[in-house]
């Protein structure tokens, strides 16, 4: 199993999962054109698709959903709540390339088992997922105002996580948006910190080489450098020293990292 974060922030997102028989994305965050470079960006193509999972229908997520998927002709996976809440959003899509995807359920493509689970945030009924391949595991959790153990449950001891690490409180705080922005991203339904996602890091690492990709970060209430600072001092108090065994690499708001094997 391989992935790239091919873009996040918050003004978009998409996630590539390939294994040796299927390719997908989670998420579809920017215009048909910027996502056919992003998938240049890895040497792939928009093409190959076999479908695109999606979380939430937040512009962010979901802008270049409905283009993508009548060009390529590509199935889409969403859930009810969701599917709903995109009417109108993504126009019109074939009746034959929609598919539910209930949360709290795995669906298997070949050997790749992909679960959904739940999450705290705004949108009507908003969830990621967790993908498994020969005893590895991809974890995919951002968009939530906190995590619960439930949630802990369900990514704990995977191989890698794409970790949401969304703004620094302070800067958050002392910024420029309305206090009802502010109030709204540091609810139980917005985003978590810098700080809260590490605690969180914390207790869902297990002692084994693991890599954190922290990602969706603020582009007005965050930094890279600040973000990974504040995890891995954050981490340190927990017990946790980057380095050893987990290993904490930047994802980037509009250029992907690297393809890499889970």
């Amino acid at each position: 199993m391989r992935f790239s974060v091919l873009a996040s922030g918050s003004t978009g997102n998409a996630i590539y999962i390939e294994n040796d028989e299927h390719k997908f994305l989670v998420d579809a965050g920017f215009s048909g054109k910027k996502l056919e470079s992003l998938f240049a960006g890895v040497g792939r193509s928009l093409a190959d698709l076999d479908g695109i999972f999606v979380t939430h229908e937040h512009s962010d997520h979901i802008k270049g959903l409905g283009v993508v998927a009548r060009k390529y002709g590509m199935p889409i996976y969403a859930n009810e709540k969701t599917w709903k809440a995109m009417d109108g959003l993504i126009g019109k899509v074939p009746i034959e390339q929609c598919f539910q995807f209930d949360m709290e359920t795995v669906k298997s493509f070949g050997g790749l088992d992909i679960e959904s689970f739940g999450v705290s945030h705004d949108a009507a009924d908003p969830m990621f997922y967790t993908f498994h391949e020969a005893g590895r595991k991809l974890a995919i959790i951002t968009d939530t105002g906190y995590v619960s153990d439930r949630m802990k449950g369900i990514i704990g001891g995977a191989d890698a996580f794409v970790f949401e690490s969304n703004h620094d409180v302070g800067m958050l705080q002392m910024g420029p948006y309305p206090w009802s922005v502010k109030r709204r991203i540091l609810s139980d339904v917005g985003h978590v910190s810098n700080e809260d996602a590490a605690v969180a890091m914390s207790e869902v690492v297990h002692e084994k080489e693991t890599s954190i990709y922290l990602s969706h970060l603020s582009k007005d209430n965050n930094m890279k450098d600040l973000a990974r600072m504040s995890v891995t001092q954050t981490l340190e108090t927990c017990g946790i020293i980057t380095g050893e065994y987990l290993h904490l690499y930047d994802t980037d708001a509009d250029k992907p990292t690297k393809l890499v094997t889970v």
